[in-house]
C-alpha cells in the first residue's frame, strides 16, 4: 500500500479522499490555488503546495506544477478525484513517466472511452446496446445526410465531451446547421477537439448508471445502479439507488451488460457505465466515465463498500475481495447536490462568506462538504458546495429522511438550492419514481 499520495483536486472530493487516506494510514499532500489557501482540504492534509493563481488552467489543470509538487513531497501516487485532470490520458501518462501511480485506469482506456465515437464502437463489438447514431461528421452536409437516416429530434454531441458541454438538441432540419457549428465551436473551446457526431434524442427516458470496480487481475464487479434522471441541462441534481424504475430482471440484465462492457474496455479501477432507459424497459449505452463519480456516496450507502479506499487498493495492486454474488443492496439511498446558486432566478451563481452552518445528523445521514463557518466561497470553480446523502430500509423511509434533513440544513451567507431540493422531494413526480430527464423543468414551472 502507498505511504503517501497527492490529491490533485479541491473542495469536497479532496476532503473525502483525505478522510479515506487517514483511515488507511496514508499520508496526504494537498495542492491548492492562490484562491484556495484557506480551503479545508489544505488544512486537513499533512502537506500542502500552492500550484498557481486562481484560474483552473493555471492551477488545478497545470500538470507540470502538480507533478512537481508530487515529486518534491515524495508522494508515490496521485488521486485525481473527479473533474479537472481525472479523465486526461496525457496526465495519466505524465504520472507514469515520472514514476507516479495514477489512481485510475490506464491512459489508453481513458482515451478510448473519452472518445465517444470509439467508445460506442467498443460497446457495439461487445454486444452492448447503443443509442442509434452516426459516426464522426465531416461537415454540415454530412450531418444532413446522417440526420435523414436517424430522424429528428437528435443530439449533436462532442466526441471528447463531458459535463453537459458540447451537446446541442436539434428538433428539425432547419436547426441543424446553426447547432452543428455551435456544438463544434464549444467542443473546440472546452476539449480542443471539434469532432462531433449525431445521436437519436430519446424523450421521456431515465438516465441510469452502473457502478463498476475492476482490479488488475481480471476481476470485475458491478455495485448496482444509480438513477440520475433528475437533472438540469444534463447536470445532475439528485441521485438515488436502487432505481425505482427497474424490475429485478432488468437490473440483473444491466449488471451483466455492465460487466461485459467493463471487460471489453479493459477497465481497471472505479468507473461507471451510463445508460438511457426508456418506457419499454430497454436500456442503451450512452458513455463510460473513467473516474469516481460525484454521486459515489449513494452506492457506498447502499452496499457498505468504500469506493475511494478500493480505488487506492486497486491502484496499489490489491485484488478485489468481493465476487458479484457478494454484492447486496440492503438499503435505499438518495443524494441531493447543494449548489451555491438561486434556482428561482435563473440559477444565478452565489458567492460570499458562510455566516452560519448547521448540518443534519442522525443515523444514515451524511453531508460531504468542504465549507465551514467563516469560509468564503471563491467564484472561480464549480457551484456545488455539498452533497446531502441519506439511507433507509425503504425508499419511502429514505424520502422522509431526506425531507427532514433538508429542513435541518442551514447555510447562511450565500444563496443555495436546498429549497428546490425540497420541492423535488415533495413532488408527485419524484415520489412516484416515474420522473425522467425532463421532469425538473416541469417542477420549476410549478414553483
Amino acid at each position: 500500500m502507498f505511504s503517501k499520495i497527492l490529491i490533485a483536486n479541491r473542495g469536497e472530493i479532496a476532503v473525502r479522499i483525505i478522510r479515506a487516506c487517514k483511515e488507511m494510514g496514508i499520508a496526504t499532500v494537498a495542492v491548492f490555488s492562490e484562491a484556495d489557501k484557506d480551503a479545508l482540504h489544505v488544512s486537513m492534509a499533512e502537506e500542502g503546495y500552492c500550484i498557481g493563481p486562481a484560474p483552473s488552467k493555471d492551477s488545478y489543470l497545470n500538470m507540470e506544477n502538480i507533478i512537481s509538487a508530487a515529486l518534491v513531497s515524495k508522494a508515490e501516487a496521485i488521486h485525481p478525484g473527479y473533474g479537472f485532470l481525472s479523465e486526461n490520458p496525457v496526465f495519466s501518462d505524465l504520472c507514469k513517466s515520472n514514476g507516479l501511480v495514477f489512481v485510475g485506469p490506464d491512459s489508453e482506456v481513458i482515451a478510448r472511452m473519452g472518445d465517444k465515437d470509439a467508445a460506442r464502437g467498443t460497446m457495439r463489438q461487445a454486444g452492448v446496446p447503443v443509442i442509434p447514431g452516426s459516426g464522426l461528421l465531416r461537415d454540415v452536409d454530412h450531418a444532413r445526410e446522417e440526420a435523414e437516416k436517424i430522424g429528428f429530434p437528435l443530439l449533436i454531441k462532442a466526441r471528447a465531451g463531458g459535463g453537459g458541454r458540447g451537446i446541442r438538441l436539434v428538433r428539425s432540419a432547419d436547426e441543424l446547421a446553426q447547432n452543428f457549428q455551435t456544438a463544434a465551436q464549444e467542443a473546440l473551446k472546452f476539449f480542443k477537439d471539434e469532432s462531433v457526431y449525431l445521436e437519436k434524442y430519446l424523450t421521456g427516458v431515465k438516465h441510469i448508471e452502473a457502478q463498476i470496480l475492476a482490479d488488475n487481475f481480471g476481476k470485475v464487479i458491478c455495485l448496482g445502479e444509480r438513477d440520475c434522471s433528475m437533472q438540469r441541462r444534463n447536470q445532475k441534481l439528485v441521485e438515488e439507488s436502487p432505481s425505482p424504475a427497474l424490475s429485478e430482471d432488468t437490473r440483473q440484465k444491466m449488471i451483466q451488460t455492465s460487466l461485459r462492457a467493463a471487460k471489453a474496455a479493459g477497465y481497471r479501477g472505479a468507473g461507471t457505465i451510463e445508460y438511457l432507459y426508456d418506457k419499454d424497459s430497454r436500456f442503451y449505452f450512452m458513455e463510460m466515465n473513467t473516474r469516481l463519480q460525484v454521486e459515489h456516496p449513494v452506492t457506498e450507502m447502499v452496499t457498505g463498500i468504500d469506493l475511494v479506499k478500493w480505488q487506492l487498493r486497486i491502484a496499489a495492486g490489491v485484488p478485489l475481495e468481493y465476487n458479484q454474488e457478494d454484492i447486496r443492496f440492503s438499503t435505499h439511498a438518495i443524494e441531493c447536490r447543494i449548489n451555491a446558486e438561486n434556482p428561482y432566478q435563473g440559477f444565478k451563481p452565489s458567492g460570499g462568506t458562510i455566516a452560519l452552518l448547521h448540518t443534519p445528523g442522525g443515523p444514515w445521514v451524511r453531508f460531504d462538504t468542504a465549507i465551514y463557518h467563516g469560509y468564503t466561497i471563491p467564484p472561480f470553480y464549480d457551484s456545488m458546495i455539498g452533497k446531502l446523502i441519506v439511507a433507509a430500509r425503504t425508499r419511502n423511509e429514505a424520502l422522509r429522511k431526506m425531507r427532514a434533513a433538508l429542513c435541518e440544513l442551514i447555510i447562511e451567507g450565500v444563496e443555495h438550492n436546498a429549497d428546490l431540493q425540497t420541492d423535488i422531494m415533495i413532488s408527485e413526480e419524484f415520489e412516484s419514481g416515474n420522473y425522467t430527464t425532463d421532469t425538473l423543468e416541469r417542477i420549476l414551472k410549478k414553483n
